[in-house]
């Protein structure tokens, strides 16, 4: 079966495409998917460079999108291999770019040398008349145009007669035109403008070198993916038969397998730890500062780091399944999804170039029936550009004598001078750097508009269980115990087997005694109640349970014990009684703690001004104890909630503005998908969680003011980008249509132009890029 077979299975599919350069690319290649049958969307990512595609129909013949992409110069395939092969083959692919582009770049600034070289001589600067001589700059200009220009303008070719031009139609229009305009002048020079062969060598110049310090910066952008992919080794040490190691390609690893993992050793793949105890590094992956004590049956994901002694680990999941692969998936479906502002400008961009077209004819119906009459001056102008004419060879806009003249030369101007570019970068950019320096965080935003929507938020309402508190039990009081050591140790000889969480809180407390371990005689279990046996050396029953249920046994019980039950029962605490014979040993208090984080975590929120709530199924008294605790006030507080009644709830805090629901993941998935921004807070074993919009890996709850500041900031990216792009365009394409020549006599020389183009480019790439020191 071939790939394209195996993959028409999916509804979901990502592509590689190549070819794309500004915004009016991505308009063009999504319009082209959504021409295709069976295509329901399409979301294109320029930074990227990728595409993914929503199938209405799971059978939709894949090979036939190709082709009708490659058919408008944007060749792509189908990525259909381990996210962490696919990073590292891009980096290949984008490392043997940047060579092309460098190799390009060399041959058109060798070009520009010599045409300025040329101009010096022309000048009287050099002693050299054939550096001067027109035909030599003929014949420099030819071999811009098809040596490093050619991929420029067969790309422009064939967008332009698929009728969706783009910034390499624009610029093989200008540079097309400036050439044989120049060649018109040196066969027939009545036409009364001068040859400006320098133009076309200067502007494809300008444009390489803009494009090549572009690839560059953008190359930049994906680092944090490629850093995450960087955490899984090569190579694995993999335990035979025996006692036998041998050294073997991770991706030769098979679920069962058994690896050893040395100090200093990176996780290949998750796995169950199966001997050895050792603190593992897993901030690269959940950003917890602290590290994981692990020991038999520990689950350890692939990426993390093994820092103190050695450990087996039983391979769990290898490959595309590995929890560190799909980081990686999730970060680059997020980088393709789009910012509604982004869509905006990617329609703006995807018409820029009609409207580039429609300016440059009517500048060049303009000046040629209308502004060379108003303002006959402007003829034989020397204009002020990038380089004043000499003889017959200047600058486009520059001494021409006929209105003919000035119109052609003006609108040629207006084609080189536009730049969607920037425009279909502002974005992408920005959300592909904030993705990757979020998943280093541990934060994994499912898409620009996620993105978005996390930067507006006003009100945040939080589940109470396993988001503010633990989400398990711990001893919280003891009470009325004389010896609270032989309480414990008794109470956690019977609660041994059982899986109960209050008996887990009983033991983990016990363990803090270090007292020695008795063995249980005949125990029993009572539904509902607790748990009664006999414990070796101990005379009497020992009971442990609900302590109604004791007082029924017959223990001693008094007003002492009455009052310390409702106090529990006040503070929101679930009681455990433990006794002896007919003696009560003392009463445990339990709950379930907030996290250390909380405090700081809703601290952050409220300086920025958030609403909070708490909406949670819990009984009143255990969520009013954990709101005084927190800070919350009484109208902030919702209990008893069932999923119904906590889904009305939400819509009605809704009303009041953007929402966010943050729940542990779990039990919250109707709330999280009613929110506007869904929210689960858990470790990498929720990853799939498909309800939630943001999912902050580990247990760190501060983790959510970083990541709703990261949202904030990077949307102020966004707008400083769309803000530069649409300023240099405003301001460029008018100068180059000639608002100033009457006035000033100046003029956007298109080398300038392309120098700025390329620039603004620059511009918003290094200005997402700063995303990375914050």
């Amino acid at each position: 079966m071939s790939s394209l077979q195996k993959h028409s299975l999916k509804e979901t599919i990502l592509l590689d495409v190549e070819g794309m350069k500004c915004g009016g690319c991505v308009r063009s290649v999504e319009t082209t998917l959504l021409e295709q049958t069976g295509v329901s969307s399409a979301s294109v990512n320029l930074v990227s460079r990728t595409a993914y595609l929503d199938l209405e129909d799971p059978s939709t013949n894949l090979a036939q999108i190709l082709e009708a992409l490659a058919h408008r110069g944007f060749p792509a395939q189908l990525r259909d291999k381990n996210p962490l092969e696919n990073l590292q083959d891009s980096e290949a692919d984008s490392a043997g770019e940047l060579w092309r582009q460098w190799k390009s770049l060399v041959f058109a600034l060798l070009l520009l040398l010599l045409s300025v070289l040329g101009h010096l001589a022309e000048g009287g600067f050099l002693t050299l008349p054939v550096l001067g001589a027109l035909p030599f700059h003929a014949a420099l200009a030819t071999f811009a145009l098809f040596g490093p220009g050619r991929s420029i303008l067969t790309s422009g070719a064939l967008a332009a007669l698929a009728a969706t031009p783009t910034m390499d139609t624009l610029v093989g229009l200008g540079v097309l035109s400036a050439y044989l305009a120049s060649l018109v002048a040196l066969i027939w020079p009545q036409v009364g403008w001068p040859c400006f062969f320098n133009e076309p060598v200067m502007l494809l110049g300008f444009v390489l070198l803009g494009r090549f310090l572009e690839e560059r910066a953008r190359f930049r952008t994906g680092r944090a993916l490629k850093q995450l992919a960087q955490l899984q080794p090569d190579s694995a040490r993999l335990l035979l038969g025996n006692g036998l190691i041998r050294e073997v390609r991770v991706g030769s690893l098979r679920i069962g397998d058994r690896v050893q993992l040395l100090a200093g050793d990176r996780i290949p793949v998750d796995g169950v730890v199966e001997e050895g105890s050792s603190a593992v590094d897993i901030s690269s992956l959940t950003g917890e500062p602290l590290p994981l004590e692990a020991s038999p049956g520990t689950e350890l994901s692939s990426g993390s780091l093994n820092l103190q002694s050695t450990l087996v680990l039983a391979v769990r999941r290898v490959g595309a399944q590995t929890a560190l692969a799909r980081i990686i998936s999730l970060v680059e479906r997020a980088q393709s999804r789009k910012a509604p502002i982004q869509g905006l400008a990617d329609r703006i961009a995807g018409r820029f170039c009609y409207g580039v077209g429609v300016l440059a004819l009517g500048t060049f119906f303009f000046w040629w029936l209308i502004g060379s009459r108003l303002w006959p001056h402007v003829l034989h102008a020397s204009g002020q550009g990038l380089l004043h004419g000499h003889s017959l060879h200047g600058s486009l806009g520059s001494g021409a004598e006929t209105p003919l003249g000035l119109a052609l030369q003006l609108a040629i101007a207006v084609l080189v001078v536009a730049c969607p570019c920037a425009l279909g970068l502002a974005t992408p950019t920005v959300i592909t750097v904030s993705s990757g320096q979020a998943a280093r965080r541990g934060w994994l935003f499912r898409g620009g508009d996620v993105i978005e929507m996390a930067a507006s938020i006003k009100q945040i309402v939080f589940d109470k269980t396993g988001t503010l508190t633990l989400g398990r039990p711990l001893v919280s009081a003891v009470m009325l115990a004389k010896e609270p050591a032989r309480m414990f140790q008794l109470a956690s000889c019977l609660e041994e087997n059982s899986r109960h969480p209050l008996a887990h809180a009983v033991i983990q407390e016990a363990q803090r005694y270090k007292m020695p371990i008795l063995k249980p005689l005949n125990t029993s279990t009572i539904a509902g109640s607790g748990i009664a046996g006999e414990i070796e050396g101990i005379e009497g029953t020992v009971r442990v349970g609900n302590p109604e249920w004791i007082r029924s046994e017959g223990i001693f019980w008094n007003e002492e014990i009455q009052k310390a039950l409702k106090d529990a029962s006040r503070k929101g605490q679930s009681v455990v009684g433990v006794s002896c014979g007919e003696e009560l040993l003392g009463l445990i208090g339990i709950e379930d703690s907030p996290r250390a984080d909380s405090h700081l975590a809703l601290a952050r929120l409220r300086e920025e001004g958030l609403k909070m709530a708490i909406l949670s199924g819990d009984r009143r008294e255990s969520v009013e104890r954990l709101g005084q605790k927190l800070g919350f006030k009484n109208d902030q507080l919702f209990w008893n909630l069932l999923p119904a009644k906590k889904l009305s709830q939400l819509e009605q805090l809704k009303s009041s503005g953007p929402l966010a629901m943050v729940g542990d993941g779990i039990n919250d998935a109707p709330a999280l998908a009613a929110a506007d921004l869904g929210i689960a807070v858990g470790t990498g074993t929720q990853i799939a969680q498909e309800t939630a919009d943001l999912v902050l890996l580990g247990d760190r709850l501060e983790g959510l003011p970083e990541a709703l500041l990261l949202a904030r900031r990077t949307m102020s990216k966004v707008r400083q980008n769309l803000f530069w792009a649409f300023g240099y365009n405003l301001i460029a394409l008018p100068i180059a249509a000639g608002i100033l020549l009457p006035s000033y006599g100046l003029l956007l020389s298109p080398p300038i132009a392309a120098l700025l183009m390329a620039l603004s480019s620059i511009t918003v790439v290094l200005n997402a890029l700063t995303l990375r020191t914050t």
